[in-house]
């Protein structure tokens, strides 16, 4: 089910007028009745692929509370051991298999050794490696002690297929989320105003701008050989605009989805094309992801405090999972290894947290040395995103080649101009609204504090004629298919 159709259209209000007027409010109605409602939420998509749901929340619950009771460090450990190489097996035989197998074999082809291995060709579950991250950071945080295990099932259950995260994040702690789901909700107006709002702006950002740019990008990515690279750099533009439309778009509904039931969700997007270095955008970008990495995997591996050697080891590391995380192909390996080679100086010279403090403080407009910073950051991350996009390595590498040729300084030629033009008007339009609002939580927390209700109303309703008459047929989340 997706959230920008009609069935969701349906299916929210159905779950909010029962989660608030129907269970009487109390509380373990309350979060059974989620679980239910996020199970039929999941079980539209693929109802096989639920019992695989089940069996990871039933073998993440059981491991904490085996891990709690086990009286001696081995057994401690053995359950331990046991839910992460469950998890991270299901995870790497149904995402990663077929990708191994047919490197091995192009890899002995290469040298003239012919090899034959069976593939799966398993259809990859919606979803399965954000709820398999967050059944994972549960156990580390329970093996470590630094949480209780959650004793209640319903609880537990609902902290891993909440339905507004379940397919593609945030990817929530149990120390944010659990204490959440533990405590009795209240219905509160302005929440539930900020989470209508929110997930008006996520839909605009989806439909408008994502679904938009997405045609450009299908076009100009399907013909790489024939554009010029000018032209192949409009086309990673618009992708870099695309995929922020499209992933931030749909945290921005998660979060607003959530409110409305009481619920905060961690924030994971603070307007990272405002970013004035690499190190910045990712402390902007996939905030919930880049902090799981950060602290299950770069500070116990020893993050920047050993050598420099040994912080470059990390840095690598943690950014070529990263990559790896996202789909089985080597473009997205690519990818998470140029963004290690960007952040890494700044790492290593102790200048990453230059830019702590939000862009432009105190001033409407940024200076000329900020907008420069922006620029620049954002032509590299432009570049990077060439890999994520490409459909493999040689198509990045000859897209790249051809925009640092002398045809980048042609005018782009590509069909649908006007449409791009009138697509472009509208990332203008948003990014504008953030601008404004970049001290918040999304672009359109200032509009409910104006003073004039017909300004505030007027700009509802062009927003929303702008989806609906944007919205065609429901065009499926990039980060779905991770």
């Amino acid at each position: 089910m997706l959230f920008n159709s009609i069935a969701f259209a349906c299916f929210l209000p159905v779950i909010f007028v029962l989660y608030w007027f129907v269970t009487a409010r109390k509380l373990m109605v309350q979060n059974a009745m989620l679980v239910v409602a996020s199970y039929f939420f999941y079980a539209c998509w693929d109802w096989r692929f639920l019992f695989l749901l089940l069996f990871s929340t039933a073998l993440d619950y059981i491991s904490g509370l085996q891990m709690s009771t086990s009286k001696n460090e081995v057994t401690k450990k053995f359950w331990f051991v046991l839910s992460i190489v469950v998890n991270l097996g299901f995870l790497g035989v149904i995402k990663y298999y077929d990708f191994f197998a047919t490197s091995f074999v192009s890899l002995f082809h290469s040298f003239g050794i012919s090899l034959t291995i069976q593939t799966l060709h398993i259809i990859l579950p919606v979803g399965i490696s954000f709820y398999t991250f967050h059944g994972l950071s549960y156990i580390i945080d329970c093996y470590k002690n630094r949480i209780e295990p959650e004793r209640n099932l319903v609880n537990y259950a609902l902290f891993v297929s909440f339905f507004p995260l379940l397919v593609a994040g945030p990817i929530e702690r149990a120390t944010h989320l659990l204490p959440q789901l533990k405590k009795p909700r209240i219905f509160k107006y302005d929440q539930a105003v900020l989470g209508l709002q929110q997930m008006l702006w996520g839909l605009f950002k989806k439909i408008v701008i994502a679904d938009q740019c997405a045609v450009i990008v299908q076009d100009i990515f399907t013909h790489t050989e024939v554009y010029s690279g000018s032209t192949l750099f409009v086309g990673a533009v618009f992708f870099a605009f695309q995929i922020y439309g499209d992933f931030s778009g749909y945290s921005d509904i998660a979060l607003g989805v959530a409110k409305l039931f009481g619920i905060d969700l961690l924030k994971n997007f603070n307007y990272p094309y405002f970013s004035r270095d690499i190190a910045e955008f990712w402390r902007r970008w996939h905030i919930s992801l880049s902090s799981w990495f950060k602290d299950y995997v770069y500070v116990p591996l020893g993050g920047n405090r050993g050598t420099q050697w040994q912080t470059a080891r990390n840095v690598l590391v943690i950014f070529i999972i990263s990559g790896f995380w996202h789909g089985a192909n080597w473009t997205f390996i690519c990818w998470g290894l140029l963004h290690a080679l960007y952040i890494l100086p700044s790492i290593l010279h102790r200048t990453h947290k230059n830019f702590s403090e939000i862009v432009a403080e105190g001033s409407v407009f940024p200076s000329l040395r900020e907008l420069i910073q922006m620029g620049i950051t954002f032509v590299w991350v432009t570049l990077a995103w060439i890999f994520f996009r490409a459909e493999n390595v040689t198509q990045a590498f000859q897209i790249i080649e051809t925009v640092f040729s002398h045809s980048f300084f042609q005018i782009p030629e590509f069909n649908g101009k006007w449409h791009a033009l009138t697509t472009l008007l509208w990332i203008l339009v948003c990014m504008s609204l953030e601008w404004w609002n970049r001290k918040h939580d999304f672009g359109l927390v200032q509009l409910g504090s104006v003073k004039y209700r017909t300004i505030r109303w007027s700009v509802y309703y062009v927003i929303l004629f702008l989806i609906v008459y944007f919205a065609g047929a429901p065009q499926q989340f990039i980060y779905f298919q991770f």
